[in-house]
């Protein structure tokens, strides 16, 4: 039933974003300071992030880029960060004090996509080039870097399947996506249906506002209420976050040994898939995408050309070209815990195995 680890080939997700040839065949994307002196290693960095409330940011995004940026520039560059704590107009506020402040280059992953646009206008304007990060933000970005977003939608969809079996034909799905206005979370979500369309009945779906866990909670109480306990054979969970609180929802109800998917490889969702709550998630090699976004920035802030970095370009809504890197994902089940988070460094197995989960860990071989 468990499903091994699956690489998506970087080839394989220019389908999703619109790839469409080479960063040097479209320009380098670096219109705004064209005239402007090279700058050496002592630039200032403005990161942005969207939000707290998934484990990532904190503990994986923000100390790696900081990490790369030193690295890049012989420890003088300096890194200057802001969270938005999942409200758009505060980010908005950010990039302002960030202007003010006349940082070099910008790194966004934004809360709101379109309520970004203005605001990295504005940074163009003042000749700070700005690198979408995770996000594809738009207004006049210079660099872009994530995940193959539709091929995520489809890993999870793939491996709800899988999980499910027979009882696909039978039973309904709960589907919860993403917040309505993460320009990524429709993206999963079309991947998802991509695979799970005609497969299997969705009962109910439902846009999941900010992705925060208590929200999904009670969007999984409605569907339980809705469809009957019985009803119910597996639930699409776009991440981990929202999966705890689906899994929460579950149990009250008296329903467990269903398949959840998640997203992130966040440490509580990793020891759900440890003791069978979580079937899966998807492992995104967050280092992979912080050093792609340190690269970028250091080398909009210098002056210097993306065409080493970036191989090829996406198009958003309202810019077109832009040089982009796309990483691989990673289905993470059971199976391959070893040979993905913790061979990557992300958790040690003390970490994962401490406590009550020493029995499950155990029980399959991890600790």
């Amino acid at each position: 039933m468990r499903r091994a680890a699956v690489a998506v080939a970087a080839t394989a997700m220019a389908v999703s974003l619109a790839a469409c040839g080479s960063a040097k065949e479209s320009g380098d994307g670096d219109k705004s300071s064209d005239s402007a002196a090279k700058k050496g290693d002592a630039i200032k960095v403005g990161l942005l992030l969207p939000e707290n409330q998934t484990a990532r940011y904190e503990k994986f995004d923000k100390p790696l880029i900081e990490k790369k940026v030193k690295e890049l520039t012989n420890n003088k560059g300096k890194v200057v960060y802001a969270n938005a704590k999942q409200d758009a107009s505060l980010q908005n506020q950010q990039v302002d004090t960030m202007v003010t402040n006349k940082v070099d280059v910008l790194i966004v992953d934004a809360v709101d996509s379109k309520a970004i646009a203005g605001s990295v206008k504005k940074a163009k304007e003042a000749g700070i080039k700005v690198v979408a990060y995770d996000r594809l933000a738009e207004g006049p970005i210079d660099a872009y870097t994530s995940f193959d977003n539709v091929t995520v939608g489809k890993t999870q969809g793939e491996a709800l399947l899988e999980a499910l079996g027979d009882k696909a034909k039978d039973g309904q799905i709960v589907m919860m996506n993403g917040s309505a206005t993460d320009p990524n979370a429709k993206q999963f979500k079309d991947g998802a249906h991509s695979v799970l369309d005609g497969k299997v009945k969705i009962g109910r779906e439902y846009d999941t506002k900010e992705w925060k866990p208590e929200n999904a909670n009670a969007n999984m109480e409605g569907a339980i209420s809705a469809l009957g306990k019985d009803k119910i054979v597996g639930v699409y969970s776009a991440n981990d976050g929202m999966a705890g609180g689906i899994i929460t929802a579950l149990k009250a109800a008296g329903i467990d040994d269903i398949p959840v998917t998640g997203q992130d490889a966040e440490l509580n969702g990793v020891q759900r898939i440890v003791t069978g709550e979580q079937y899966m998630s998807v492992y995104k090699p967050y280092p992979q995408e912080a050093d792609v976004a340190a690269e970028m920035a250091v080398a909009l802030a210098q002056g210097k050309s993306l065409d080493s970095i970036a191989k090829d370009t996406v198009d958003s809504p309202t810019t077109k070209g832009v040089p982009s890197v796309l990483v691989p994902v990673v289905s993470l089940t059971q199976d391959n815990i070893k040979d993905t988070v913790v061979k990557d460094g992300i958790y040690t197995i003390d970490e994962i195995c401490g406590g009550k989960y020493k029995s499950a860990c155990d029980k399959i071989k991890l600790s």
